[in-house]
């Protein structure tokens, strides 16, 4: 049984998610605050973290860098704030997803169960990708040009594979997000617009990889 950590000091949120998310067969921990995530998942482990941003004494964004040292847990944080601001320093630091309240439980359950099915993905995947002088290597989830190994976050690993496995070809802002994301498009195309300005910045001065834009309508790795 997959084990979900629910951080959430609103204690009406906490325990509707709690009974949604148990519901749904998964085994869920509440927590009203960031110090007792630290302890449970130093002892019980996590399969997925549902963090909120804003919550007393240690903040979502300083919890995510913590766990973000020791652990790849994949992290979902909801928040009440939609500032574009709050939305890309979270998944900079390695956030997975980021959902604005008011939001329904099936929302976060659909996000969920993408992530889980990601994972499985890449558990199965072996391999490698290569173009030009980049490298994925998709069982350790690295990406190398020559001896540097490159820093990427899971998300951004995973646009990158998508683009190089079908490079030449242009997608839309949407298919990138059901690609990547796993879910279909729920109108927030600017974080495929993050991720790819996070990658050209990696990859710039580094690699002969580029990532274009096709003007008017997406993306796509030059061939």
């Amino acid at each position: 049984m997959r084990q979900i950590h629910v951080v959430e000091d609103e204690k009406g949120v906490r325990e509707l998610l709690v009974r949604y998310l148990e519901h749904e067969g998964y085994r869920v921990f509440p927590h009203a605050d960031g110090e007792g995530l630290l302890a449970a998942i130093a002892q019980q482990g996590a399969d997925l973290i549902v963090l909120d941003i804003m919550l007393p004494g240690l903040d979502g964004l300083e919890l995510c860098k913590r766990i973000r040292a020791k652990h790849q847990t994949p992290i979902i944080f909801v928040s009440a704030r939609s500032e574009e601001f709050d939305r890309i320093l979270g998944i900079e630091l390695g956030g997975d997803d980021y959902l604005v309240k008011p939001f329904s439980p099936r929302e976060l359950l659909a996000r969920i169960r993408a992530i889980f099915r990601r994972i499985e993905q890449q558990v199965a995947e072996q391999g490698t990708a290569n173009h030009l002088d980049l490298t994925l290597d998709f069982a350790a989830r690295i990406a190398r040009v020559g001896t540097l190994t490159l820093e990427l976050t899971n998300k951004e690993f995973e646009l990158l594979k998508f683009l190089l496995e079908n490079k030449g070809r242009a997608f839309t802002r949407e298919q990138l997000l059901t690609a990547v994301w796993g879910y279909s498009y729920l109108g927030d195309s600017r974080s495929v617009d993050d991720l790819v300005r996070r990658i050209r910045k990696k990859l710039d001065g580094v690699s002969q990889v580029e990532v274009a834009t096709v003007w008017g309508y997406g993306y796509r790795v030059n061939a």
